[in-house]
Order: C-alpha cells, then structure tokens, then sequence
C-alpha cells in the first residue's frame, strides 16, 4: 500500500511496496495514466480504457474502502486530523478485508 498523489514518484513508492513475488508475475491493468507507463515494467503493465472491464476490480475495491473507511470521504464524526492515524484506519481496513477473503 501507498498513500500518496497520482505523481511518478507514488506511483514508484507503490511499485516497490508489493513483494518481489508479485513484481515478476502480476499483470497491472491501469488506465492510460503517463506516471504509471514510466513505472510499472512494460511486461507488468497493461493500460486499458473503462469499456474494458479490466479495471472493475480496482474501481469495486475503491467503491468498498469508500464505503466502509468513512474518514476518506469527507469530514464526518469519524475524521481525524491526524494523518497517521488515517494510514492506521486503510491497514486495519485492508488487513481485514484480506483476512475475511481468505477465512
């Protein structure tokens, strides 16, 4: 996980988040973002358009974390001023969430 801007260098951070494991073997499907082209290896990479259906995972799992980290939506009772505590909340949230997957 990254949490960061659309810029090269999150999307370099994010790259060298994921385990060596999954940098030789996953496909990447993005959208035509230039930062993710001048990243992501070119074997590694596919940018396709939304018509594709490639991209239905990422936008369902966006949809998911909006839905139940109500602090990334807008400031409600559940927003902390504390960005740290921010990135707590999406671990917690995503170490769950892969917990649940695979119980």
């Amino acid at each position: 996980m990254h949490v960061g801007d659309r810029s090269r260098t999150s999307a370099q951070a994010l790259w060298d988040s994921l385990p060596e494991s999954y940098r030789e073997r996953a496909v990447c499907h993005t959208d035509f973002w230039e930062a993710y082209k001048q990243v992501l290896p070119s074997q590694r990479h596919h940018a396709v358009g939304k018509d594709s259906g490639k991209t239905n995972g990422i936008e369902r799992w966006n949809c998911t974390l909006r839905q139940r980290v109500a602090r990334l939506v807008r400031k409600t009772l559940s927003f902390s001023k504390k960005f740290e505590n921010h990135l707590g909340a999406l671990w917690l949230f995503i170490h769950h969430y892969n917990a649940s997957l695979h119980a």
